[in-house]
């Protein structure tokens, strides 16, 4: 019996304290518990999905700590939200800008990290055969995550009101929704281009024992 690899315990304790203990900075005293709770959601999620997965489909360990990272920029945007990220207001200021562009980090992330796990289920699963094609959908699906998460804050705004105005983060910019789409778009190309031979080699571990 084939047994699929997966991280050694110490990098999983690793991995396990660095989440908890940036959820906990995150919680504690919020800009706004509304906003934080919006934010955090997907990688409170994110983290059940990978628990119930983890004998069944365990990742490559790039996932596991690009999914880190994505969980810790949601959680560093829902502490401060991501119009007032203190970082990223001192480079507004020296570079003498007009907004808070941590939204936009957030959402590069959200076309990288996704395009990579799309990759990982497509490639081993075999659900598309060739790696251009392979790279094509992935990208395809950041642009389409990437449009149904700006449909999840239209409707969170819709329902929530004036309360949704820090999760939308807009900041005034009329392009925002746009510029969203377009970073997670530039986010999977990077991927699918960059990170891909990375990926490759550690999935060749995956495929030989899946195969087998």
């Amino acid at each position: 019996m084939n047994t699929l690899p997966r991280p050694a315990l110490p990098e999983i304790i690793l991995w396990l304290a660095l989440y908890s203990l940036v959820l906990l900075w995150s919680a504690i005293a919020p800009k706004d518990r509304f906003t934080w709770f919006l934010e955090v959601a997907p990688a409170l999620i994110g983290l059940v999905v990978l628990i119930f997965t983890w004998r069944s489909f365990p990742l490559t360990r790039l996932s596991y700590w690009l999914i880190l990272i994505h969980c810790i920029i949601l959680m560093v945007g829902g502490h401060y939200t991501y119009a007032e990220v203190p970082l990223f207001d001192w480079i507004r200021d020296v570079l003498g800008g007009q907004r808070n562009n941590y939204d936009k980090l957030g959402h590069l992330a959200q076309g990288l990290i996704p395009a990579v796990l799309a990759r990982e289920v497509l490639i081993r699963l075999q659900v598309i055969n060739g790696q251009v094609w392979t790279n094509f959908f992935a990208v395809c699906f950041v642009l389409a995550f990437s449009a149904f998460y700006e449909l999840v804050e239209w409707w969170v705004a819709v329902a929530s009101g004036d309360d949704a105005v820090a999760f939308l983060g807009t900041q005034g910019y009329v392009w925002d929704t746009q510029s969203d789409m377009f970073l997670a778009l530039v986010g999977g190309i990077i991927s699918v281009v960059l990170l891909a031979p990375w990926q490759d080699r550690q999935l060749a571990g995956f495929t030989r024992n899946e195969a087998g």
